[in-house]
């Protein structure tokens, strides 16, 4: 398979998975990622900006180490996305409520000095924000149209609310870091599907 079809295939395949539907409302921050609304009024991404910020993101990992890499959300629908990407990865995950100072008090049993912080959500992850920022911290976050990206180095547009969106991410982040390490070819299939990145629960349990 060449590598412009699988680029296609990648398309095709991340495109069912409701990564570029964004949300009814635009900040000022995302409006060049956005190319229309929907008939229902929601804001549509871009997706070849994605995959292009996803390659510029797995660039920055692999420059900076995956291990030195830490990953947080306290969104739930983020919690396996993130656990499989660093299993494959070797990054450290900080999941749920993000503690006050893990980044900047070095007197704290918690502290840790990670070269590069990975978000989820600009709002949901704003502790994370602010404290690496302080500290210097570069910062890759995955955005929707309604976020405020301000004090992010790396913008990934895409829909960070959707459980199958979310697994799509992080999947495309791995598979991109791979490749950009060599070990996996342009045309060669990830082990693992998007589907195994997808958290599996109800409604019910968030509730």
């Amino acid at each position: 398979m060449s590598q412009q079809t699988e680029a296609t295939d990648i398309k095709k395949k991340v495109l069912a998975t409701g990564i570029r539907v964004g949300t009814q409302v635009k900040t000022k921050f995302m409006k060049s990622f956005i190319t229309k609304a929907s008939p229902e009024g929601l804001y549509m991404l871009d997706l070849d900006i994605t995959l292009e910020k996803i390659q510029t993101a797995a660039k920055f990992i692999n420059r900076l180490g995956a291990e030195n890499v830490i990953v947080c959300s306290g969104r739930q629908y983020a919690e396996t996305p993130i656990e499989k990407f660093c299993e494959s990865l070797g990054s450290k995950k900080l999941l749920g409520r993000f503690m006050p100072g893990t980044l900047t008090n070095p007197s704290l049993p918690y502290y840790i000095e990670p070269k590069l912080v990975l978000i989820s959500d600009p709002q949901v992850d704003e502790q994370a924000i602010i404290e690496a920022t302080n500290a210097g911290i570069p910062i890759i976050g995955i955005a929707n149209t309604d976020n405020i990206t301000s004090n992010l180095d790396v913008i990934i547009p895409a829909n960070n609310r959707g459980r199958k969106a979310l697994a799509t991410v992080y999947w495309l982040l791995v598979r991109q870091v791979l490749i950009e390490r060599g070990e996996l070819k342009e045309d060669e299939p990830m082990k693992e599907e998007i589907d195994d990145f997808e958290t599996k629960i109800t409604e019910e349990e968030i509730e």
